[in-house]
């Protein structure tokens, strides 16, 4: 009998040395980003960023080779695995295939460092010293200070209160990895300073973490801004995901059915997603599902509309789907899914109906990421349990039915410093998470008032 493949690893030699752009290849144009102020067309704010991520931002190449400096770091633990999830598979009775990428292998604990090293690398060529950054559950602050770190740059994080203190292990990672790392709202920050003025008990959002890092950035020269999510040049470095998933896939004599990944901002699910959405533009059956919290809803629940990427409106305006940039959700424990809005790439492939979006509860995703880890030994961080309850809730319909399709996972971290998270639900204490329409309703009716004509 032939033996059973699980784990399904690319040679060094034969990973990516490009990186996918997709946006010459979209079949409509993206609206362009606005300045917060003239409400014009914009670049990414030079002070911020370098002139190399302001390109590849708005690239027209179909593919972006990716410089040796980073390639040479990248080998230090890509390929990823693509791994086939036979025990999860046997205990649901399903006929599907499972497969799951997985990225909690990278120094750093998730698919973060990516782009972490891309972006350090850049802004090192450009004579930066040193980068300032928001975070939620921490994933990002941690790649970036390691990223940092390999580049020989300082690196300052602000790290949404409710996960600082929820995740200590993060803070002190980062730290370990010579990071700086404060709780947002900060008293380092006059928009902190003006935060906590008006609610000194306030849990922090990414929207005003964001707001802290960019005031940061703005404050000196020696200073630029990273963003682990949301923007283009971030998916970009992203897209190495699904290249290699694709490569693996061929590897494995299959080919994907469905393609599920969380989704926050979008780098993630973005970044698995864009090889495989260019293959449904050709005309592949293929379905391509992005999951959300029910608490943070932006995709399922928010209307596509101009908004801010930050509270204090000094990111530009971008056309995505939100809940309204001075929204702050519940508290819930995957802080990396706690963004007010999406993806401009992200909500632009929504739009154009070449994505789905589902939005799934905290404690479902934990049930979920239970049975994850007690058949395939792997503790997944909160994020991606979102997308593992999906790929179960597929699965099974695979079992009703009948269908044996073959289901592609994104799973884009471990939970090793979220077991407090576990703790809660497993302990029986996890509370509900809620979605306040009330709030989001008057977040959106702050939305800035746009008249671009194209």
């Amino acid at each position: 009998m032939a033996k059973k493949l699980t784990k399904f690893i690319l040679p060094e030699k034969d990973m990516p040395t490009s990186w996918y752009n997709i946006l010459p290849d979209l079949p409509e144009p993206m609206l362009p980003m606005l300045h917060p102020q003239t409400h014009e067309p914009t670049i990414l704010p030079p002070p911020l960023f370098p002139a190399a991520l302001n390109d590849q931002e708005f690239s027209k190449e179909h593919t972006i080779e990716i410089p040796d400096e980073v390639l040479d770091v990248y080998r230090m633990y890509r390929p990823t695995p693509l791994i086939r999830a036979y025990r999860l598979e046997k205990a649901l009775g399903t006929p599907a295939q499972i497969f799951y990428k997985y990225e909690g292998v990278s120094p750093a604990g998730s698919h973060k460092l990516n782009t972490a090293i891309a972006q350090a690398y850049y802004n090192k060529k450009a004579g930066i010293k040193r980068l300032a950054t928001e975070t939620g559950a921490g994933q990002w602050g941690s790649a970036l200070s390691l990223a940092c770190q390999y580049m020989g740059l300082e690196c300052k994080v602000y790290m949404v209160k409710v996960s600082y203190n929820q995740k200590p292990y993060r803070r002190i990672m980062m730290e370990t990895w010579g990071a700086k790392c404060v709780a947002s709202p900060s008293t380092d920050t006059n928009f902190g300073k003006q935060v906590l003025a008006e609610d000194p008990n306030c849990p922090g959002s990414l929207g005003i973490a964001i707001s802290e890092a960019c005031e940061d950035a703005f404050s000196r020269d020696d200073t630029s801004y990273a963003l682990g999510s949301v923007l283009n040049h971030v998916i970009l470095h992203q897209s190495i995901i699904g290249l290699e998933t694709k490569k693996q896939l061929e590897m494995a004599d299959v080919e994907a059915d469905m393609v599920i990944g969380c989704v926050g901002g979008g780098s993630n699910f973005g970044g698995m997603a864009v090889p495989f959405v260019k293959d449904k533009m050709k005309g592949k059956k293929i379905e391509i599902i992005a999951v959300e919290p029910t608490a943070c809803p932006s995709m399922t629940k928010g209307p596509l509309a101009w908004d801010l990427g930050d509270v204090a409106g000094m990111a530009p305006i971008v056309m995505m789907y939100t809940l309204g940039h001075s929204f702050i959700p519940s508290p819930i424990h995957a802080g990396g899914l706690r963004y007010h809005g999406m993806a401009p790439l992200v909500s632009h492939l929504h739009k154009l109906g070449l994505m789905e979006a589902r939005a799934v509860n905290q404690k479902s995703t934990f049930e979920s990421a239970i049975q994850f880890a007690r058949t395939e030994g792997i503790i997944p961080a909160p994020e991606p349990a979102h997308a593992i309850k999906v790929v179960i809730d597929e699965a099974l319909k695979c079992k009703e039915s009948g269908q044996k399709k073959t289901i592609v996972l994104a799973l884009s971290g471990h939970g090793h410093f979220d077991l407090a998270s576990y703790d809660q639900f497993l302990s029986g204490k996890m509370e509900a998470d809620a979605y306040d329409e009330a709030k989001v309703k008057k977040a959106l009716s702050q939305l800035p008032k746009i008249d671009y004509k194209g």
